[in-house]
C-alpha cells in the first residue's frame, strides 16, 4: 500500500505497482546483462593498454568503467538475486538494526536517533545478509534525506502474527506523484543517486514474503513500514496429511483418489491470497487451471504444460488480478504437491533413491512452468509498456498553435528527466517545422521539478533561442522558482516570464 500526505491507496494498488516494478526490473536486467559483457571486454583491453603505455587518461577511463560495471552488477543482483544457497535463519531484527546504526556514527552529530524497540525477543526467518543490506539502504536513505539537522525514529514491535519495523525521518520528503516509482531501477530523487538502493530493498522485502508501505509528505519527512510474517516456519517443510492410500498405487492413482483433499489444503493454505480475488469466475478458473496442471504433471505431458504456462502468463498479464496473487498460488500449488509426494513416499514401498528422482523431476517441471509463465507474462507486459510509452510520448509535448507564428506548450503532471528530453526533441523539431517565432511554455500544471530537470529546462530555452524563437514562461510555482534561485539560473535575458498563461495571451493581444 502506498500512502502520501495521509491518503491511502488499497492493497490492489500496491500489488499492481509490484507487478509493474517486476516487469521493469526484468527488462532492465536483460539490458544490463547485454551491456555488461562488452564493457567487461573494453575493461580488459584498457588494462592491456595500461601495461604497455601507462597514462592518466587510461586510469580515469578504467576507473569509470569499474563504476559502470559495478552499477550493472548491482542491477542484475536485485532483479535476479544471486541466491548462492544462503540459508533461511532465525533473525533478531533489533540486534541487526543496532549493529547497522554503528555504521552511521559519523552522522550522529547532526541527526538524532530515537529507538522505540518493543517485543525485542521476536524472531523472523530470512536471509540475514540480504535483509541487513536492505535495512542499511533504508537507513542510508533516511540520513541522506535530512540535509541539515533532524531526527530518525526506528520502531520495532509485534502486532498479531506480524513483526513491524518502522523507519521515519524528518527529511525533505517525496512528492506524491513519485511515490509509485520507488523501487524502479535507476529511478532516484537524488542528484547523484542510481536508484539501486531502494530497488534492492523492495526486491528483498518482497522475496521474504513481507510487505512495505511508504508514507511521505514533502518537507515533512518519509516513513517506511515493513511487515514481516512470523509464521514462515510453517511453510518451510512438508506435512503429514493422513491421506488415503491403497497398496500398489501409482502416484497418479494416489493423487486422483485424494484430489478433493488436495484442493481443500491448497485453498486453505492460500486463503489470504484467495480472499483478494473477488471475481467468482476467476476463482473457479483457478480450480480448472490447477486441475489441468496436475493432470499434465502426473502424465508427464511436459510440452503441453509449457504451452499452458505461456497461455496463463499472457492471460495473467492481461487481467487485473495482482501479480502477487498469481505468484503465491503457483508456490502454494507446488508446496501442496510436495506434501502429496511426501505422503505417498511414506505409505508406499518407494525407496529413497526413487523418491529423490521423483523430487528432482518435480522441481524441474515446476521451475520450467514458472520460467515459461513469467517469460510470457513479461513479453506481454513489455508490449503494453512500449505501447503506453509511445502514447505518452505523443501526448507529452502537446504544442498548440495560436497563430501562424505563435504557439503554446502546456506542461501538466510529472516533468521528469525522460519527459524533459522528449520536450526538447519534439519542441525544437516543431518550432523549426512550423516556423514559430514565439512559444509560451506554461508550467502551472507542474507541481514539482527536481534540480536536474530545472537545469534541463534552462537548456531547452537556450535551444529555442538558437532557432530564433522567443520563449515565454508562465505559471512558475514558488517551489520551482526557489530551486532556480538556488541553482543560480536566471531567465531574465533569455525569456519573458508571466504570472499566468492568461496574462501572456492578453499581453500579446491573443485574447481580450
Amino acid at each position: 500500500m502506498w500512502r502520501s500526505n495521509g491518503e491511502e491507496n488499497n492493497d490492489t494498488s500496491m500489488d499492481s505497482t509490484l507487478s509493474r516494478l517486476a516487469s521493469i526490473g526484468q527488462i532492465a536486467a536483460g539490458i544490463a546483462h547485454e551491456v555488461r559483457n562488452p564493457l567487461t571486454t573494453v575493461k580488459g583491453f584498457l588494462q592491456l593498454m595500461e601495461e604497455e603505455s601507462p597514462h592518466m587518461y587510461l586510469e580515469i577511463a578504467s576507473s569509470e568503467l569499474d563504476r559502470a560495471i559495478s552499477t550493472l552488477q548491482n542491477l542484475l543482483q536485485v532483479s535476479k538475486p544471486d541466491l548462492q544457497d544462503e540459508p533461511y535463519v532465525p533473525i533478531n531484527l533489533c540486534i541487526e538494526l543496532e549493529s547497522l546504526l554503528y555504521l552511521f556514527q559519523d552522522q550522529i552529530y547532526r541527526v538524532r536517533i530515537e529507538r522505540n524497540f518493543r517485543n525485542t525477543d521476536e524472531i523472523v526467518y530470512g536471509k540475514k545478509n540480504q535483509l541487513k543490506k536492505a535495512f542499511f539502504n533504508l537507513l542510508k536513505n533516511a540520513f541522506e534525506a535530512i540535509p541539515d539537522k533532524g531526527t530518525i525514529t526506528i520502531e520495532h514491535y509485534r502486532m498479531g502474527n506480524c513483526v513491524y519495523i518502522r523507519i521515519r525521518d524528518t527529511g525533505v520528503g517525496i512528492p506524491a506523484e513519485k511515490l509509485e516509482l520507488l523501487g524502479t531501477p535507476f529511478f532516484t530523487t537524488k542528484d547523484e543517486g542510481t536508484g539501486m538502493g531502494l530497488t534492492q530493498v523492495f526486491s528483498t522485502i518482497y522475496q521474504h514474503g513481507a510487505k512495505i508501505d511508504v508514507d511521505s509528505t514533502v518537507r515533512a519527512g518519509t516513513t517506511f513500514t515493513i511487515q514481516f510474517p512470523t509464521d514462515v516456519t510453517h511453510q518451510m517443510g512438508v506435512i503429514d496429511l493422513d491421506l488415503q492410500y491403497e497398496n500398489g498405487q501409482s502416484f497418479k492413482e494416489f493423487f486422483e483418489q485424494n484430489r478433493s483433499r488436495f484442493y481443500e489444503v491448497l485453498f486453505s493454505d492460500t486463503k489470504t491470497v484467495m480472499d483478494q480475488v473477488e471475481d467468482a469466475a476467476y476463482r473457479q478458473n483457478i480450480r480448472e487451471v490447477c486441475d489441468n496442471m496436475a493432470d499434465l504433471i502426473n502424465e508427464d505431458r511436459y510440452h503441453e504444460l509449457i504451452m499452458l504456462a505461456r497461455e496463463r502468463g499472457k492471460i495473467g498479464a492481461k487481467n487485473d488480478v495482482p501479480l502477487v496473487v498469481k505468484l503465491e498460488l503457483i508456490q502454494g500449488f507446488r508446496k501442496v504437491y510436495w506434501d502429496f509426494l511426501y505422503n505417498y513416499y511414506k505409505n508406499s514401498e518407494l525407496d529413497a533413491e526413487g523418491f529423490f528422482q521423483i523430487g528432482i523431476k518435480t522441481n524441474f517441471i515446476f521451475d520450467n512452468y514458472v520460467s515459461h509463465y513469467f517469460s510470457s507474462y513479461m513479453e506481454f507486459k513489455d508490449e503494453l509498456l512500449r505501447a503506453h510509452r509511445e502514447m505518452v510520448d505523443e501526448l507529452s509535448v502537446p504544442i498548440i498553435p495560436l497563430s501562424s507564428s505563435m504557439a503554446v506548450l502546456p506542461i501538466v503532471g510529472t516533468f521528469d528527466t525522460y519527459r524533459a528530453k522528449k520536450v526538447q526533441e519534439q519542441t525544437l523539431t516543431q518550432i523549426a517545422s512550423l516556423k514559430i517565432q514565439r512559444i509560451i511554455i506554461d508550467l502551472s500544471g507542474v507541481a514539482f521539478m527536481d534540480t536536474a530537470v530545472v537545469g534541463h529546462l534552462f537548456r531547452i530555452v537556450e535551444g529555442i533561442g538558437l532557432l530564433g524563437c522567443k520563449a515565454i514562461i508562465t505559471g512558475i510555482r514558488p517551489e520551482i522558482a526557489n530551486t532556480m534561485i538556488e541553482l543560480g539560473i536566471s531567465f531574465t535575458e533569455k525569456v519573458d516570464t508571466k504570472a499566468t498563461l492568461q496574462q501572456a495571451l492578453e499581453d500579446y493581444q491573443l485574447v481580450r
